[in-house]
């Protein structure tokens, strides 16, 4: 089945585009970018970027969810991210708090699974809380995971993964040649995803086109779709137009395609 679109940033307002309902992709992950640049081009402080990509944030949950998406990450705060001015990651770490305050209930109504990934035992003390809440109240919920990188370094991951494997095989529970990917794979942060652990398509909003050290491991065979729309802007139907985007592709995985392979 194909469902209508309007693309709501073209001029244009009849240009549509036709998204396939069957080939949705079950884990994106999202760089949301660009809430400093949205700020300052209004005149606002940076937090009201912030603030406003909150908002944000609900629009597209709901519409994944209601897309049929299986996982949504979010790239919510770096471990790189702390280097920033006090008052902008105080006011970053209170977003969790006020974020799941008030959207929880609608998290439920809609059966989303809250999940945090990152180094959690480093945030604040109300951060952590609300994050617990959050994924204890959300628990039941059978639906989307709504999973938020809070903290998170791929690098420090990969690290922390290779760690752990090294100190089973220093204590005699694993030997170098059981190593293997699936093995590695299960020791990173994303584990408890399975089986939509690495995602289908990455996002990066505001025109920049680089990881910026999220999901190094995961994303080895995700499309990439980077657009020009600055994350407090991002609506729905970007949303939609990006999955289309990503509808194009043809994904090979390192092999070929069987009508091509002739």
């Amino acid at each position: 089945m194909f469902t209508r679109f309007f693309k709501e940033n073209e001029s244009n307002s009849e240009l549509t585009e036709e998204l396939d309902e069957k080939n949705i992709p079950q884990h994106i992950a999202i760089i949301m970018d660009g809430n400093g640049r949205w700020a300052q081009k209004k005149h606002l402080p940076r937090i009201a970027g912030h603030r406003q990509g909150m908002d944000v944030v609900r629009d597209i949950t709901k519409a994944a969810s209601g897309l049929g998406v299986k996982v949504l990450t979010l790239y919510a705060f770096s471990t790189e991210n702390w280097k920033r001015p006090t008052d902008e990651v105080d006011f970053l770490m209170a977003l969790p708090v006020r974020f799941f305050n008030n959207f929880v209930p609608e998290l439920i109504e809609n059966n989303v699974r809250v999940n945090v990934m990152g180094y959690k035992d480093q945030l604040p003390p109300k951060t952590q809380q609300a994050v617990a809440n959050a994924i204890e109240q959300t628990a039941k919920c059978t639906g989307m995971v709504l999973n938020f990188a809070l903290n998170y370094g791929s690098r420090a991951e990969i690290i922390t993964a290779v760690q752990n494997l090294a100190e089973k095989a220093q204590k005699g529970q694993l030997t170098p040649s059981e190593i293997t990917e699936d093995v590695l794979s299960n020791a990173m942060m994303t584990a408890n995803l399975a089986p939509y652990s690495d995602p289908d398509l990455l996002i990066r909003t505001s025109g920049e086109e680089r990881i910026s050290n999220f999901l190094l491991w995961q994303i080895a065979y995700s499309e990439f779709v980077f657009t020009d729309v600055l994350w407090p802007d991002y609506k729905p139907n970007d949303f939609v137009m990006d999955i289309v985007k990503y509808q194009q592709r043809n994904r090979r995985f390192g092999g070929l395609k069987e009508e091509n392979n002739k």
